[in-house]
């Protein structure tokens, strides 16, 4: 346990101090930038920035390895020296995997056209975070941690697979990379959810209760999960991907159903939490109809995107960076919920609205940028100054 001393002056600049603090105040500020810039080339017609791929494929993989990856350095980061009580990257070397991480967002805009300094910059930052993340574990001889730190190594075999794609070496290497990075990253935050949730809400909703959590959910979940992801991505076999959608939507159905207490409506730290996953799972849903009905094979993925990441991962950083900066989890800023119910807006005109009214997808595809971007710049309005900022309690962190 780190114990404060007195005697010591608490530096008022605490950004670097742990993971958390400075990978979510980038994916903050990312999600707004990038999503400013892709709204304006898609709706508004601005000039596509000039890089090896199209302006599509940069969006894709930059809500994936650009803003899922940096969310996923701040969960692990801080997590791994919770688990492990070994510390992981702080002060210098992690402002340098921080700066590795911007490098590699803004090297394609200095460097037009070139895909090399992006491949190179991305994949060091992701062979750099890999090793922060294992050494503590294996040092600590957590075996058990390995499952869910493996998937950063998953993440980065996609993240290559792009990049071969997108050199001309891999003939499917942009779709292989693009989907098995979604699919990879969905499967990491299913796993933090699984660990984090019912303990936020059996904590959370102030009073006692025990969530049902069932261990052959959790087996077949992954087991499953696996199967769909070689079934949509590998063999590209839309009757046996359906029918593995539809089964891990009555998985992760019952497992929402165990986690359900009436409380969480009126805590926004864990219905966002409970929503989020909510629409992930409905995506499976719509994967498993999409080849019955006339549904747009965008709408499953960006249900998997707006929800299991988008929603899940702005409802953990804002309950994490609480909690490990010494706050009151309970007195939270008053604009997380119009943030949190900014971000189930955008969910809904992009996932939902399309299939009611396609002829306005331009409309809700609007709608759901503005709506996106409004509940990033609360979210970057409340924790900039917590993320900067020394804790409340004056102790390390």
């Amino acid at each position: 346990m780190l114990i404060k001393d007195p005697t010591q002056p608490i530096p008022q600049f605490a950004l670097f101090n742990l993971g958390f603090r400075p990978f979510f105040l980038l994916a903050g500020v990312y999600a707004l930038l990038s999503i400013f810039i892709w709204g304006g080339v898609y709706v508004y017609g601005w000039p596509a920035p000039r890089l090896p791929f199209s302006s599509t494929h940069w969006h894709a993989h930059e809500m994936i390895f650009g803003y899922g990856m940096a969310v996923a350095a701040g969960f692990l980061l801080t997590a791994v020296r919770n688990w492990t009580h070994l510390p992981t990257l702080h002060g210098y070397s992690l402002a340098g995997l921080a700066t590795l991480w911007l490098a590699a967002r803004v090297v394609g805009w200095l460097i037009p056209g070139q895909v090399l300094p992006m491949l190179f910059l991305d994949l060091m930052f992701d062979v750099w975070l890999i090793v922060a993340i294992f050494s503590p574990i294996l040092r600590a001889k957590q075996h058990d941690q390995i499952g869910i730190a493996s998937k950063l190594v998953l993440l980065m075999l996609a993240n290559l697979c792009f990049y071969l794609g997108v050199s001309g070496v891999l003939e499917q290497g942009i779709v292989w990379g693009l989907y098995s990075g979604l699919y990879f990253l969905l499967a990491l935050i299913f796993s933090m959810a699984r660990r984090v949730l019912p303990f936020f809400i059996e904590r959370g909703v102030g009073y006692p209760v025990i969530l049902k959590n069932r261990a052959w959910i959790d087996r077949s979940g992954i087991y499953v999960f696996l199967l769909f992801w070689i079934a949509d991505v590998i063999w590209r076999n839309a009757p046996v991907t359906a029918a593995l959608a539809g089964l891990l939507f009555a998985i992760h159905t019952m497992r929402l159903a165990g986690w359900h207490t009436r409380g969480i409506w009126k805590k926004p730290l864990l219905w966002v939490l409970y929503v989020g996953y909510g629409g992930a799972t409905f995506g499976f849903l719509l994967k498993a109809l999409t080849p019955f009905f006339s549904i747009s094979p965008s709408l499953p993925l960006h249900a998997f995107a707006l929800g299991g990441i988008g929603m899940i991962t702005a409802g953990m950083m804002a309950r994490i960076a609480l909690g490990h900066t010494g706050r009151d989890i309970q007195q939270h800023s008053r604009l997380l919920a119009p943030a949190f119910m900014s971000l189930f807006a955008a969910y809904v005109a992009r996932v939902l609205l399309p299939m009611m009214a396609p002829g306005h997808y331009l409309l809700w595809l609007g709608m759901a940028q503005a709506a996106w971007l409004i509940a990033f710049a609360l979210f970057v309005w409340v924790y900039a100054p917590i993320l900067v900022k020394p804790r409340a309690d004056g102790m390390p962190g």
